[in-house]
């Protein structure tokens, strides 16, 4: 179980280096916020990758709150958003 969970946040790095050039390189707001929630994503899979490994569930909440954070941050940036200068 232990080399499963290690590919799987190593799986996870290499995605949050792809995603962080996205964010980085992104030709306008959108594809950024699309960046930021992946990594946000990303951030609770490996929240939910620790506590299966640690079998420790009080980072749990964590996770519920993460997307919380995520899902009202990426409303509000949609809804209010600024065109960008083409």
């Amino acid at each position: 179980m232990t080399v499963i969970l290690a590919i799987a946040g190593a799986l996870l790095f290499v995605s949050a280096v792809l995603i962080t050039y996205r964010v980085i390189a992104g030709p306008n707001s959108l594809d950024r916020l699309v960046g930021v929630d992946a990594l946000l994503a990303l951030g609770i899979c490996g929240i939910a990758i620790w506590a299966v490994y640690t079998r420790d569930t009080t980072v749990l909440p964590a996770t519920v709150a993460l997307s919380l954070v995520g899902f009202i941050g990426s409303v509000s940036v949609a809804r209010f958003r600024v065109r960008d200068e083409q």
